[in-house]
């Protein structure tokens, strides 16, 4: 089990990249929260197994249709073990 922080930039606010990662992160089994951040990036949170959180990285630096990501910057952490399951955060 591992923790990731994920800052997705770029074109990703208002084409359906919150809801379409809480989508995928739940079908991984993946635990965690994403939201929008004031300077237009997307920051995403999540626990599960390392190929589960390889598999939210691949998407993430592509996202949605709608989407033009330019960068995609990420550290694992320690799990945590706070999230029930996978969710937006405002």
């Amino acid at each position: 089990m591992k923790r990731i922080i994920i800052h997705v930039y770029g074109l990703v606010q208002g084409v359906f990249f919150r809801y379409t990662t809480r989508k995928i992160a739940r079908n991984l089994g993946i635990t965690g929260i994403v939201k929008n951040l004031p300077d237009g990036s997307v920051y995403i949170e999540a626990e599960g197994p390392e190929d589960k959180l390889i598999e939210l990285i691949r998407f993430a630096k592509k996202g949605p249709k709608a989407a033009n990501v330019e960068l995609v910057e990420f550290e694992y952490k320690e799990p945590q073990y706070k999230f029930k399951g996978f969710e937006y955060s405002f």
